[in-house]
């Protein structure tokens, strides 16, 4: 619980826009962490459905079998890729809030300069520290989440890879053997 408060405090510190920094990494770290169940958990036996659909069929090396393996390779492709662009998204969106924040924060520093005069020095720095709260925020989330989207993009790559050599092995074995 301590813990918890340490960050509402923190966010309190930055401005309201680390409340939306926040509920977009939420947001972020739940889409990655969706891709990574799908990839780890939910992949491999729809690969396996696939493979045995592939290997049922009678017809492996005609022109039609060739397109409906295209199509099934495809598909596993936007099944692998899916959610990867919205992530992205976020992930540029991230650094963007911090810098929203920064320039609101620097607006009010700005504001108490013009009310007050440049009185306080002391004033002014901690309202500069706490107008960049949010831009390291942005930047720490984004970081965190270009690693991962880098990452599963090429576990997707390669799973979708591994399912075209997969069928393709299955159609040149196919072939040779009528021949």
């Amino acid at each position: 619980m301590d813990s918890w408060y340490r960050v509402t405090d923190f966010i309190a510190e930055g401005g309201p826009v680390l409340w939306l920094l926040f509920f977009t990494c939420l947001l972020l770290w739940l889409l990655i962490l969706e891709r990574a169940w799908f990839l780890r958990i939910s992949w491999p036996q729809r690969a396996r459905l696939l493979v045995r659909q592939w290997q049922q069929r009678r017809d492996c090396s005609s022109w039609r079998a060739r397109k409906i393996r295209e199509a099934m390779v495809s598909e596993a492709s936007l099944a692998l890729h899916a959610q990867l662009p919205l992530i992205r998204v976020l992930v540029a969106l991230c650094p963007l809030l911090g810098l929203l924040g920064t320039v609101l924060g620097m607006i009010g520093v700005f504001e108490v300069i013009a009310v007050s005069g440049n009185d306080d020095a002391q004033a002014m720095a901690r309202g500069v520290y706490r107008a960049t709260i949010p831009t390291m925020a942005g930047l720490v989330v984004a970081l965190t989440g270009i690693y991962f989207t880098v990452r599963l993009g090429q576990l997707a790559d390669r799973r979708t890879s591994a399912l075209a050599d997969t069928l393709a092995l299955r159609a040149d074995r196919a072939s040779r053997s009528v021949a």
